[in-house]
Formats: C-alpha cells, sequence, structure tokens
C-alpha cells in the first residue's frame, strides 16, 4: 500500500507533518479530512527513500538522517508487549507507527508492515533496511521467527539496546563535565590570548630594550590566536579530514586500531568495552539459537575494532575445525585472561551463554568505574593545566617590567 507525507493543519490551526498510508492519494485526503486534519500538501514516499543507497557519496552519507538507536529500543520493547498481549504483528506495527517519533523511522515501518502483507517475513522486511538494523537485531528475529518465540526475542533485544543505551548514557554524563571544563578553558584562553595580552604587551613595545624570552613567545603567539585563528582552524580541519580518510581505508583504519589499543590506559579501556560488546552479543545470539559459526560472523562486525574483529574471524575459523572457543582467542593475545577463563569454564560446564553474560556485566562495570575515575581525574589535571598556562601569561608579562624596574635603579 502506497505511503504518504503530508503537511496539514489539525482543527487549532496548528501545522503538523506526519504520514498515511492509503490505495490513492485522493484516499488519503479523505481520510485526513475525515480525522479533523486538512492537508496542504501531500506526496508519496517511495519504498526506496528509506533504504540504503549503494555509491552515496560521502558528504551526503554524513549529513544522512538516521533513526535513533533509543527511537528503536522503544519500539521494539513496545512491539514485543503488542505482540505478548495476543495482537498480530502487522496489527502491532500498524499500531506502533504513528508513535514513532521521527518521520523517517515512520515510513521505514510503513514499509516493513507492507512488505509482511505482501509475504515477506519480519526478518526479511528487516533486511531491507541495513542502516537502521543492525545483523544482530536481523538474525535474532529471524532465529524469534523460525522458533515461534519472537515475542521473547523481541524482549530480549529491548534489553539489550536499554543495558547499552544505559551504559552509554553513563560515560556520557561521567565526561560531560569534564569536556565542558576543557572547552571553556580553552575559551578563556583563546579570550586572553587575541584580546587581553596585546593590550598589555604593547607598552613593551616603546622600551627600546631586548625582551626575555618568555615575553617574546607569548607575544608571538598571542599574534598568532588574534590574527591567524583561521590557519589554526584550517589546519584543524585538515588533519581531522586526513585522519577520516586514511581511518576508511583497509591499512590506515587497522593501523589507526592498533595504535588506539596500544595507548596507555585508554588502550585497555577499549579492549573492555570491546570484549563487553562481544560476549553481550555472541550470549544472546547463542541463547536465542543462533549457530556459532554465524554468531561469530555477526559479533565481529560490532566490536568496533580491526584487531579484535579479526581475532574473532580467526576463533571462527579454528572453531570450524573444530577448535575450542576459549582456546582460540586466547592464541590471538588480545582477549584479557579472565574472559578467557570464564569462555573456557562456560564451554566445559555447558552454561556457555550465561557465563558470556557474566563476562559482559564484569566488563561493563570495568568500563565505566574507569571512565568516572578518569572523569574525576581529569577535572583537577584541567584546572591545573589552566593554572600552568595563566601563570606563565603573568610572568611573561611582569619580566620586562621588573627588568625596566632594575634598570631604574
Amino acid at each position: 500500500m502506497p505511503i504518504y507525507e503530508y503537511t496539514a493543519l489539525n482543527l487549532k490551526g496548528k501545522t503538523v507533518h506526519d504520514i498515511i498510508d492509503s490505495d490513492s492519494m485522493a484516499s488519503a485526503r479523505q481520510k485526513l479530512r475525515a480525522a479533523g486534519i486538512y492537508p496542504t500538501a501531500i506526496k508519496e514516499v517511495h519504498e526506496t527513500d528509506a533504504r540504503k543507497k549503494p555509491g552515496i557519496p560521502y558528504v551526503s552519507r554524513l549529513f544522512s538522517k538516521k533513526v535513533k538507536q533509543s527511537e528503536i529500543a522503544m519500539m521494539t520493547r513496545q512491539l514485543a508487549t503488542l505482540l505478548a498481549a495476543g495482537f498480530p504483528l502487522v496489527s502491532a506495527i500498524s499500531t506502533l507507527v504513528p508513535q514513532a517519533e521521527s518521520g523517517l523511522f515512520k515510513r521505514i515501518l510503513s514499509q516493513i508492515k507492507d512488505a509482511i502483507e505482501e509475504g515477506s517475513s519480519f526478518a526479511e522486511a528487516l533486511a531491507l533496511y541495513p542502516d537502521t538494523f543492525s545483523d544482530m537485531y536481523i538474525n535474532m528475529v529471524r532465529s524469534g521467527e523460525s522458533s515461534g518465540t519472537l515475542e521473547l526475542v523481541l524482549e530480549r533485544l529491548a534489553e539489550i539496546s536499554e543495558k547499552q543505551q544505559a551504559l552509554n548514557n553513563r560515560i556520557r554524563s561521567a565526561l560531560t563535565y569534564p569536556v565542558l571544563m576543557f572547552v571553556l578553558g580553552l575559551g578563556v584562553l583563546y579570550f586572553l590570548l587575541a584580546y587581553v595580552v596585546p593590550r598589555i604587551t604593547s607598552i613593551f613595545s616603546d622600551m627600546g630594550q631586548a625582551l626575555p624570552a618568555p615575553t617574546r613567545f607569548l607575544i608571538a603567539t598571542s599574534e598568532l590566536f588574534k590574527s591567524g585563528w583561521w590557519i589554526i582552524l584550517l589546519i584543524i580541519v585538515l588533519a581531522a579530514a586526513v585522519i577520516s580518510r586514511i581511518k576508511k581505508t583497509e591499512k590506515g583504519g587497522y593501523l589507526y586500531d592498533k595504535l588506539k589499543l596500544s595507548l596507555p590506559g585508554f588502550g585497555n579501556l577499549i579492549t573492555k568495552l570491546s570484549v563487553a560488546r562481544f560476549a553481550r552479543t555472541l550470549g544472546t545470539l547463542l541463547e536465542n539459537g543462533v549457530s556459532m559459526l554465524q554468531a561469530l560472523r555477526i559479533v565481529k562486525n560490532i566490536v568496533g575494532n580491526r584487531l579484535i574483529a579479526e581475532s574473532i574471524e580467526k576463533a571462527a575459523e579454528d572453531v570450524e575445525k573444530g577448535g575450542g572457543l576459549g582456546k582460540s582467542l586466547e592464541a590471538t593475545h588480545l582477549f584479557p585472561h579472565i574472559s578467557i577463563q570464564m569462555i573456557q569454564v562456560g564451554e566445559q560446564s555447558g552454561e556457555l551463554e550465561p557465563l558470556l553474560g557474566k563476562v559482559a556485566d564484569i566488563y561493563e562495570n570495568d568500563v565505566e568505574n574507569t571512565v568516572v575515575g578518569l572523569s574525576t581525574l581529569l577535572e583537577p589535571l584541567i584546572i591545573l593545566f589552566m593554572g600552568v598556562i595563566v601563570l606563565f601569561i603573568v610572568l611573561s608579562i611582569l619580566l620586562p617590567i621588573f627588568e625596566m624596574n632594575q634598570l631604574i635603579r
């Protein structure tokens, strides 16, 4: 059934933007008028509008709209509840379409509903939108459909998404204050160097004597910030663009991920976060009937690091030959020793899935505690850094004044 996007006026005279599915544009207008909504513009939304377009330029990909993961998690939870209450799948999705926050997600859900009505399975309909639904999501839904436990699988997916969102929010909250302090500190530093320092140091130009090295450095830095700020900004933008370009190449991305893992402190944090994602996702997939090999091939794409993904791929090859997962991962020397031990115990006891969940819990809590600790440490470091900079500025200004006093004496 065609989907139409419209702009209309409601009974209160307010402009509303939404979508509606109907047999024709005339029928869509009639439906809207019957609901007390009077369209001012209406157009058909084609199915390809919400799908991933191959060959799309880099700039378009950068600014293209995406559905938020929080919105997908909410939809998944609501869909699981409706299915558990006895709603047919198509009716449940139809109920959720008007509740979606973004117009893009409304269109996607409407088109998924149409695909199911045309004979596709739910997983096949989801697979049409790989930018919105991950491989893990699609494979778990496929497993739930084949086993007749779709509502249970959707509840599990909602739990995973909510846990990931909660962890991301806690990490973001822990880092918000230090980042804000750093940005404000940079703003104050720029104001001092670009506006305050030039007015004070202008009195030294008439002295006719050689200035101390710190003062000359301060004046040169001040001139750079005052008149060459655009050069600094251009260098930062170009450096970011070059790094982004390098990261997209196979070799450059591999070296970048290797560098991240080798960073003191942060490398260990990144490893733990990747292992937590690996364990959480693999355990969930195995619990819902996905085979070990297929689950490993899915998981390698979500860990966020090429070196760890490569180690998972090698482990999958060993498992295919009859080897154990724990022993295969241990040979890569990337996974922490505790995670390897717990995986091996899980394989020996037949309780791999719950132990993978325990591994994820351990490292998610460890990552959160580490981030909170780092944020607590960053606050005094930022204050100390700004204090040192201000002290240098003050001393650079006072040194010529002290020299003038000595000459007068």
